[in-house]
């Protein structure tokens, strides 16, 4: 078995979703994993997630004989890619930026929301392009590179209002410790 298949078993047999997998010339191995859609434990992955998938990996690796010097497990972040279809179903209605391996109308950057087409065959992102919303239909395979728009979102958290600046000082007020 080779190491891929065995780094993607061991991740998704511990209930993680398998981003991504990238290994350099120097023997750094990273993994990108994320939480399984529905998942009841959160949606975002954690620093314990990412432990516990490093330890299980480290064993995994050592006991099937495959080399690597350093391991780095991390979330995919917030501006997480979209690889297999699986991706593409479970992110439908959210923003994405597309990029096509090849142009269509002269143009390779797409960004809008994700959806199904109606036929079931491929995709379709729906975007402004200043003359008014148009959608572009697409299969897996004319893709280039695919990922969310990140969204940030502070409705959680409420901040303090601005302190009042007081107006000017009066003519019988203190000012630098000296009365005016």
């Amino acid at each position: 078995m080779n190491w891929q298949a065995t780094v993607e078993r061991t991740v998704t047999g511990l209930g993680y979703d398998l981003v991504d997998i990238e290994r350099s010339a120097r023997g750094l191995l990273r993994v990108f994993i994320d939480r399984v859609a529905h998942d009841p434990n959160g949606e975002f992955v954690t620093v314990d997630d990412c432990e516990k998938v490093t330890r299980q990996l480290q064993h995994v690796l050592e006991v099937e004989g495959f080399a690597y010097d350093r391991l780095e497990v991390s979330s995919p972040g917030l501006d997480r890619p979209l690889k297999k279809a699986s991706d593409y179903a479970r992110f439908a209605g959210q923003a994405v930026e597309l990029t096509l391996k090849l142009p269509f109308q002269g143009r390779k950057k797409y960004q809008g929301m994700l959806a199904a087409q109606e036929s079931g065959d491929g995709w379709r992102v729906v975007f402004d392009d200043g003359k008014g919303e148009r959608a572009l239909d697409f299969l897996l395979e004319e893709v280039r590179e695919a990922r969310l728009v990140p969204v940030l979102d502070f409705k959680g958290r409420r901040f303090a209002p601005a302190p009042v600046v007081p107006d000017e000082p009066q003519a019988d007020e203190e000012v630098g410790g000296r009365k005016q």
